[in-house]
């Protein structure tokens, strides 16, 4: 079974249609650690595809989220990611690359948010922002 076969066999299991732009999307955005706005994805895409639309490739990330593929979330400035981790976990933005970094769940504690006067909270995620440590260099 081919890339694109398997691929659109996963569309279709997931109640949508696998044209070849979508196929394309998905194989990008939902096969990367990364966490690409839609523009990055339209650039990737259009390697393949160079008359595919901005507008096929929003609708197509806001399908895939609809049916639970991936997630967007928006950061600071109103730039808005996609996440194909759909399991539970934070995210690390380092300050000097802006690369974005899964963080396990189980590695951030945060306790007492049934205590938060008047809120009830449905879901929560935290956002880090740091620098990645530098190894100091080896006294060979």
């Amino acid at each position: 079974m081919t890339d694109h076969e398997r691929l659109s066999g996963f569309l279709q299991d997931h109640g949508i249609q696998p044209s070849a732009q979508r196929v394309a999307i998905a194989r990008f955005v939902l096969h990367t650690d990364r966490h690409p706005t839609a523009d990055e994805v339209l650039a990737e895409v259009r390697r393949d595809f160079p008359m595919v639309s901005r507008a096929t490739v929003y609708n197509t990330i806001r399908l895939f989220m609809e049916k639970g593929l991936l997630r967007i979330h928006q950061l600071e400035g109103g730039v808005a990611v996609c996440d194909a981790n759909t399991a539970r976990h934070h995210h690390f933005i380092d300050e000097d690359t802006g690369e974005i970094v899964d963080v396990p769940w189980d590695a951030v504690d945060v306790g007492r948010l049934d205590e938060l006067a008047g809120l009830s909270v449905d879901s929560w995620m935290v956002v880090m922002r740091g620098r990645r440590r530098r190894e100091p260099p080896s006294r060979d």
